[in-house]
């Protein structure tokens, strides 16, 4: 089927999106910062599945280790299909309090680590058979959102860079984004704080992780002419004021 690179695959989003991916006959290079154990087990268990599987460890608000790991997979992969962005970083603090540290690292994940990941496996994607890339994003990044502003730039950017790429790495390349909505609460989300965020979904309910890892897919295997575009899985909670 081909090879998939995903980031932040150890867990959440990242895990279901990679075991859906090798269900669906694609070898695997998984990316992880803080969840390596994590992802050794993933990959055991997609290597059951008879998946060949690459791991490889980077702390994407570090430039340099994301130039080693774009060269360290480009080298692993030479060819590859599909390259999921879907590390990320989410954090709450008020706009008066964000700091340039803080405002820098969340770029420096968000927005950097896909730009210039992209660029450095370009090469491997244009060896691909109809390779895609895909950014996960979010509400935020279309949408203003109160206590975000920093994550919220990032994933602004992150829906521009979506389809600037598009344009220009089109007619070879794909790129799309996925904007996941209540898939996957925050930790540190109380029950008020998660029925406060349910009240304004359409659909009523949380949605899954697997939700998203069957668009992958589906962006991967039945999409072949659609680029540029942020798809909402997000229980419609996108289409209303």
């Amino acid at each position: 089927m081909g090879t998939a690179f995903i980031t932040g695959a150890g867990v959440r989003v990242g895990s279901a999106v990679a075991r859906a991916l090798g269900r669906a006959g694609y070898d695997l290079a998984l990316h992880a910062n803080r969840s390596m154990e994590p992802l050794e087990s993933l990959a055991a268990e997609l290597r059951a599945l008879g998946r060949d599987v690459t791991l490889h460890g980077a702390d994407l608000s570090d430039a340099q280790a994301v130039d080693a790991l774009g060269a360290e997979v480009r080298e692993a992969h030479p060819a590859l299909d599909v390259v999921v962005h879907n590390a990320g970083l989410y954090e709450r603090v008020d706009f008066e309090a964000v700091t340039r540290e803080q405002y820098r690292r969340m770029l420096a994940v968000n927005v950097d680590a896909p730009f210039f990941l992209t660029q450095a496996l370009l090469p491997s994607l244009r060896a691909g058979k109809d390779p895609l890339v895909v950014h996960l994003t979010d509400i935020g990044g279309e949408r203003a959102v109160s206590h975000y502003a920093h994550y919220s730039v990032s994933k602004a950017g992150l829906v521009m860079l979506t389809r600037a790429l598009a344009v220009e790495l089109a007619p070879h390349v794909r790129v799309n984004a996925i904007s996941p909505g209540v898939v996957a609460f925050p930790e540190d989300f109380d029950e008020a704080a998660r029925q406060d965020v349910l009240q304004r979904v359409p659909m009523g309910r949380e949605g899954s992780v697997e939700d998203v890892a069957r668009t992958v897919v589906f962006l991967a295997r039945e999409a072949p002419y659609l680029t540029g575009q942020v798809i909402a899985v997000d229980g419609g909670r996108s289409a209303q004021l």
